[in-house]
């Protein structure tokens, strides 16, 4: 058995497979969207942590102010990827991305975001921004395993 495949320390290998160690933090201010997102990844095996906005989204991942940034390296890990909603009171899924891709921690963490409009313009927006994909709601497992798969290319 070769035991060096299972670090994590290596950012180009951070995303092999999802699976029980593998944890996405879903960012959504409607709760129905935020439960199916839930249910979707975990009937993948995925550890999920849900919350309601943007700024709760920074304030999990650590990014509230600079002073916290130094504690963050622990918290790293525990998230592998994260799923925004684009549209959300008081901070949009872009604002959430241009956020994390400016953490020079967190910036390697891939961001998708899903939206139930279908505009190009916002969807160019967020892949010239950093996402890693923009998917269109309501998201379906067939979605969940179009993800993985581009998340291992």
């Amino acid at each position: 058995m070769d035991s060096s495949s299972s670090s994590t320390t290596s950012k180009d290998h951070q995303m092999v497979s999802l699976g029980s160690d593998f944890h996405v933090l879903a960012v959504d201010d409607n709760l129905i969207d935020r439960k199916l997102v839930e249910k979707l990844l975990k009937n993948s095996s995925c550890k999920v942590t849900t919350v309601e906005n943007g700024w709760r989204a920074l304030e999990f991942l650590g990014l509230v102010d600079e002073q916290q940034q130094k504690s963050l390296e622990s918290s790293v890990s525990k998230v592998n990827l994260v799923i925004t909603d684009y549209c959300m009171p008081g901070m949009t899924g872009y604002e959430l991305l241009k956020k994390i891709k400016e953490s020079s921690i967190m910036k390697e963490v891939p961001v998708v975001v899903v939206s139930s409009e279908n505009i190009p313009t916002r969807i160019n927006q967020c892949l010239e921004e950093g996402a890693q994909m923009f998917m269109l709601k309501p998201l379906k497992q067939a979605d969940v395993k179009k993800l993985k798969c581009h998340l291992m290319n």
